[in-house]
């Protein structure tokens, strides 16, 4: 269901605890299995559930639902203020089908087929990375863009440097995947901002304005 994000709490204290309730949502009346984008122990989980929730309530669909319109990030950076120990499980453990994984691959596959010019930003216009405002890409065609800074060495990551000094011409997808250096393939339209917000939520905003 793209554009939403569910935020609920799990009553368990292990990782698996939290594999098997995302295991046990995946019913006949959702499209495809939920994928954890980011789980943390908590000191009150309850409390904090409620706090996002009210945190979000603008956003939120239904009142008696969980799911909310926000981008993936925002509500993990919310959750993280009162993080414990980072939960999230690799996503292979929550999907154990090749039928599944290969669902939820068509999917983001579709959902990733996207063009600048769908959402309105000319070639040549400026992106900020969303998690290092100092890592920035110009939009080279519809599809791709290059990564540079005006101030690489400021940036402490040696890798994301060199990245950055290579001047790569790449999907947004592709290069959040080598900045964060991921097992996990990412969608970059949720790290990547243009005009102060996300492609992600620019594309969801638009969408839903037509």
């Amino acid at each position: 269901m793209p554009g939403y994000v569910k935020i609920g709490r799990v009553d368990g204290r292990t990782q698996g605890d939290l594999v098997q309730r995302m295991r046990s949502l995946d019913r006949t009346s959702t499209p495809l299995p939920f994928e954890c984008v980011y789980a943390c122990s908590v000191k009150n989980a309850k409390f904090v559930e409620q706090q996002l929730h009210r945190v979000f309530s603008d956003c939120r669909v239904r009142p008696n639902r969980e799911f909310f319109g926000v981008s993936p990030e925002t509500a993990s950076a919310a959750l993280k203020i009162g993080e414990i120990e980072d939960m999230t499980p690799p996503q292979q453990e929550i999907v154990d089908s090749d039928e599944d994984r290969q669902a939820l691959k068509k999917a983001h596959s579709r959902r990733e087929n996207f063009s600048f010019q769908l959402l309105g930003i000319p070639v040549g216009a400026e992106l900020t990375f969303l998690k290092d405002e100092n890592i920035k890409a110009k939009v080279v065609s519809n599809k791709n863009i290059k990564i540079h800074s005006d101030e690489v060495e400021s940036i402490s990551d040696a890798r994301v440097r060199e990245l950055i000094k290579r001047e790569e011409e790449m999907t947004v997808s592709a290069a959040a995947n080598k900045i964060l250096d991921k097992e996990d393939r990412v969608s970059g339209t949720i790290y990547w901002k243009y005009e102060g917000e996300t492609l992600d939520k620019r594309r969801y905003r638009l969408e839903n304005e037509e």
